[in-house]
């Protein structure tokens, strides 16, 4: 069977995709659970510690607290409330927490830190797993234990307002609800009023045990301006009076009850210095934690500086107050100040019941926990505990007594501090058999793509693909046997769960059947490769081929990169790669634009040309044209060969401006840099019209190759995109006196959709009637051209204001690379594809992005939209997240169609993509399957794992765009040579 090395490289990347896909359900684990959590049986709470013949304890303590309030701030930084801006702008939490009757803590939050993860280990006091990043988008019903389940259990009321993840999670849990969405980033006002209006009645009434209320407004000005914006302190003072009321309503119904209550204060997670969130620095997972409650007891002059604490804690620590068994799946420990006011009795059974909650979970997950150092404390404080009750009981007063309690209290305490440290390092267990089989099929994929590549570079860029004959091999069906024992002894002896497992047996035993092809496939193209080779050497008919200075810079560049991801410094600094990458390949265009413009008596042709007549590769520029060499110095022009020896060193001038403009990576993102100078309040007019500029660039850059509608919805578009800015208060137009009358900018993000849409159907218009009718080959140039329009005019929108100059130097470097350096001196399909990725990847970091999900710009997937839609906005967050990757390749797609004589150049240049796509992959997977217990596997390595595999879904739609278009280029020469014929 032939296929065009374009479709097989297109087919190959959808394989790997399916992969990763197998990977990423194994390597993301289900976290440390209890055996007992799908039952959800109640069970009797564990007594106090027997002391002989004597009395002890079997249930659960009676309630500290007769009603519960949490207000839970979205992205609520601790410095927020316990740095300047508190004081500042919280000044009656700020008195609460200096002489109220509170407790403060700072909570840390484990990564990921989003809102769903978050939100499970506050209700739950589990860790959820990193994959939970990606359930954030759609959470589903939450099956774990939780103190929301057993307060429905215990017949308590539990009322909820603020964001619908709650609603998702915890379904038929509350009596009263009122769920906002919390995706809709550019409103910041409606969607806290919306819970702010229930509180006057639902503070009046009294039928209710439990209140919870989360705010999002704070989140989304962090989203939309970041943590300096002037928003963030009136959002603050406004939070501030909110929990002003809330404490005031609770100390009157108190004197009423004479029961105390409890007012939790806490965020979910932090907030960058970006205004994101997702990741593990210190202001993403330092979030405020206070407890507020008359029964607190603080001595005037008693200073309490904030403790550390986990954010799991606040599970146990709430079902304690509330009277309710601990959840079954928590890690956290008790925050003992809330019980220090008790007597020691009632001290020492909340400490025992935790430990036992604690000590019952270890024991689930762990097989040798009986010599973890948490058990032994545990055994040994329960025992003391034990001889404590006997004397308590006998009535004995004595120092002994006292001093006795305060042992077993330290004995507790610490058990507690063990026992949850031992739990949270046991996060997960790995899927390795579904990890081990999405290894394979991307290891086969990548070995068939390079067993390939001979034969896929050739002339006719066309190949044999092994199909049928594997299909029917003995090999085939002995590889296929052997697969399915193994499956079968895996899933009858597997004592976790596993996913592969879990499917149906036609599912699996079709998976099964594309590893034994793809073996098989490999075998077959790897037989056929040594014979030829073999042939060829025997006829010497094969001309010395060597590599040029450039082929050997693009080959060790790209490789070395992919070593580089082995260690976590340059995952976490991986801009540095291509930024060092991009200004070294800009030397050796200058070097190479020198030695063409003034050649010596010795020089030699550096792109010269190998071909093989049958299989081999096949290396000519792709530019050549009958009876044309290389250009010469004579050929050239003064200005053209100045321009042509200047080009490299704009290129890199520009590279050198954009990396200032975006600091990014861990190192260096606290810097300033010009992007945070722009965005200040202080200096929007700057912004203003360096905003315009660009977009007057952008659109004097593109319009060169747009038909007539196209050039004025692009004009009419760009407009639109400046128009929008301002509607929502980023820009000002000129006459636009100050920051006022802003909206959501709906209308005008619209129009620019209109214009994008209106483009992209004119570009697909085009290429589809070149392919289908016999038309002028210039048709299919300007529809390509016109879908990259669209594309750039819709990246206008969707960048931020500050952006906007990326996206124009992305365009200026295309120009010049394409007039002065690709076109001049003739560089083949394989080099020039592998620079435009080289470039692609280096505008992804020039935007602002890192490995790390908190630089994920959310606020691009609500633009123009009035409400959440799910498809709609994961399409403007991924699109606007991978702008450069996609941009570069787009324009790639272009340049290789734009010449009548390139043949089959855009079908190999899709197979050289496909290839320096899947090297990295295919690494990664065996790098972070053999880290797996290191200790950034999940605060850098896993969060590279899910870029690396969005990668790899955005390259395998570029391979189709590619094939689509090669399509064209394939049926192009005989529809030229029907109309010559019909023409003579």
């Amino acid at each position: 069977m032939r296929l065009g090395s374009g479709a097989f490289a297109a087919s190959c990347v959808a394989i790997e995709v399916l992969g990763v896909a197998i990977f990423l359900r194994g390597f993301f684990p289900a976290p440390v659970r209890s055996s007992s959590r799908t039952e959800h049986r109640a069970e009797p709470p564990a007594p106090e510690p027997a002391a002989g013949a004597h009395s002890n304890w079997t249930k659960l303590p009676p309630p500290l607290f007769n009603k519960v309030v949490i207000v839970l701030i979205d992205a609520l930084r601790d410095d927020f409330v316990f740095g300047s801006k508190g004081v500042k702008y919280m000044p009656y939490t700020s008195y609460l927490v200096e002489k109220g009757a509170s407790h403060s803590f700072v909570a840390e939050a484990k990564p990921p830190t989003v809102t769903m993860p978050r939100i499970k280990a506050l209700m739950t006091g589990s860790l959820p797993g990193f994959v939970d990043v990606i359930r954030n988008l759609n959470s589903p019903a939450l099956l774990e234990d939780s103190v929301i389940r057993q307060a429905k259990a215990a017949g308590k009321r539990v009322i909820f307002y603020g964001d619908e993840t709650w609603v998702k999670l915890f379904p038929k849990h509350f009596v009263e609800y009122d769920g906002t969405t919390s995706f809709f980033v550019s409103d910041y006002t409606e969607v806290d009023d919306n819970v702010t209006r229930h509180l006057d009645t639902v503070l009046k009434r009294g039928d209710w045990d439990m209140l919870i209320l989360h705010y999002l407004g704070l989140d989304h000005i962090g989203h939309i301006s970041g943590p300096n914006s002037p928003l963030i302190g009136r959002k603050l003072s406004e939070m501030d009076s909110i929990l002003m009321k809330i404490h005031t309503s609770l100390l009157s119904k108190e004197r009423e009850t004479l029961s105390p209550s409890l007012l939790v204060l806490c965020g979910d997670h932090g907030m960058s210095e970006t205004g994101s969130h997702g990741a593990s620095s210190t202001e993403e997972v330092s979030t405020p934690l206070i407890l507020i409650s008359s029964s607190f007891e603080r001595r005037p002059g008693d200073i309490r500086h904030p403790k550390r604490v986990q954010q799991t804690d606040l599970a146990a620590t709430l079902a304690i107050g509330l009277g309710l068994p601990i959840p079954k799946d928590s890690v956290g420990s008790l925050l003992f100040p809330v019980v220090e006011g008790k007597p020691v009795r009632e001290q020492l059974r909340f400490l025992h019941l935790n430990t036992v909650q604690l000590s019952k979970l270890l024991q689930e997950n762990m097989p040798s926990y009986e010599k973890d150092p948490g058990f032994e404390q545990f055994k040994m404080a329960e025992r003391l505990h034990g001889n404590w009750v006997k004397l308590h009981l006998e009535e004995n007063r004595s120092d002994v007594l006292l001093s006795l309690g305060t042992k077993v209290l330290r004995q507790y305490l610490g058990a507690l501090k063990t026992l949850s440290l031992s739990l949270s390092t046991q996060v997960a267990q790995y899927d390795i058999y579904s990890m081990a089989v999405g290894t394979v099929v991307v290891l086969e994929v990548l070995t068939l793509l390079l067993l390939s590549t001979p034969q896929a570079l050739c002339r006719g860029a066309d190949l044999e693909v092994p199909l049928r004959s594997p299909v029917f091999s003995l090999l085939f069906y002995l590889v296929f046997l052997v697969l399915s024992a193994i499956h079968v002894i895996v899933c009858t002896s597997a004592t976790s769960s596993c996913y592969l497992c879990s499917l149906p047996w036609p599912v699996a035993g079709g998976l099964m059947v594309l590893v034994s092809a793809l073996l098989c496939a490999i075998v077959s193209t790897l037989t056929r490769t040594v014979i030829e080779s073999t042939l060829l050497r025997k006829n010497a008919a094969l001309p010395s081929s060597r590599w040029s200075e450039m082929d050997l810079l693009l080959m060790l560049g790209t490789a070395g990169h992919v070593l580089s991801l082995g260690a976590s410094s340059f995952v976490e600094e991986e801009h540095q790669t291509w930024y060092f990458l991009v200004n070294t390949l800009c030397l050796a265009l200058s070097q190479e634009t020198c030695r063409s413009c003034f050649p010596g008596d010795d020089s030699k042709p550096q792109h010269s040309v190998h071909m093989l007549q049958d299989s081999a590769v096949y290396r000519a520029p792709i530019l050549h044209r009958a009876g044309h060499t290389s250009p010469s110095s004579e050929a050239l022009g003064g200005h053209t060969r100045w321009a042509i020896l200047a080009s490299p060193w704009l290129v890199l001038a520009c590279c050198r401006l954009l990396r200032s403009l975006n600091q990014t990576g861990v190192q260096g993102a606290h810097r300033p840099d010009l992007g945070l100078w722009l965005t200040s309040s202080d200096h929007k007019v700057e912004l203003s019209g360096l905003a315009a500029l660009s977009l007057l660039v952008i659109f004097l850059l593109v319009q060169r190759g747009c038909s007539l509608v196209s050039r004025a919805a692009l004009a009419l578009g760009l407009l639109g995109v400046f128009c929008y800015r301002a509607a929502i208060g980023n820009v000002l137009f000129p006459w636009q006196p100050g920051n006022k009358g802003f909206s959501k900018g709906i209308i005008e993000a619209r129009f620019v959709y209109v214009f994008v849409l209106g483009i992209l159907f004119t570009g697909t218009k085009d290429l589809l009637k070149s392919q289908v009718i016999a038309a002028d080959f210039k048709i299919k140039t300007v529809g390509l051209w016109e879908i990259y329009s669209g594309l750039v005019l819709l990246a206008a929108l969707l960048l931020r204001p500050h952006n906007l100059p990326v996206l124009a130097f992305s365009l200026l470097i295309q120009t010049v690379m394409t007039k002065f350096i690709w076109k001049p001196l003739r560089h083949d399909a394989a080099e020039i594809t592998v620079m435009h990725y080289w470039f692609g990847q280096a505008f992804f970091y020039f935007q602002g992005n890192s490995n790390n999900i908190a630089t994920i710009d959310i606020s691009a997937g609500f633009v123009g939209l009035d409400t959440y839609m799910e498809i709609p906005a994961t399409f403007l967050t991924v699109f606007g997240t991978y702008v450069g990757p996609v941009l570069w390749a787009s324009h790639l797609a272009h340049f290789l169609s734009s010449e009548a004589s390139s043949g089959p150049a855009l079908s190999r240049a899709c197979f050289c993509y496909a290839l320096i796509c899947s090297v990295p992959v295919a690494t990664y997977l065996i790098l972070v399957t053999s880290l797996r217990y290191h200790l950034f596997i999940w605060s850098v390595f896993s969060p590279k794992l899910l870029y690396e595999g969005m990668h790899l879904l955005i390259t395998a739609a570029l391979c189709a765009l590619f094939t689509a278009a090669d399509q064209n280029s394939r049926a192009g020469p005989i529809q030229r040579w029907t109309l010559e014929m019909g023409g003579s």
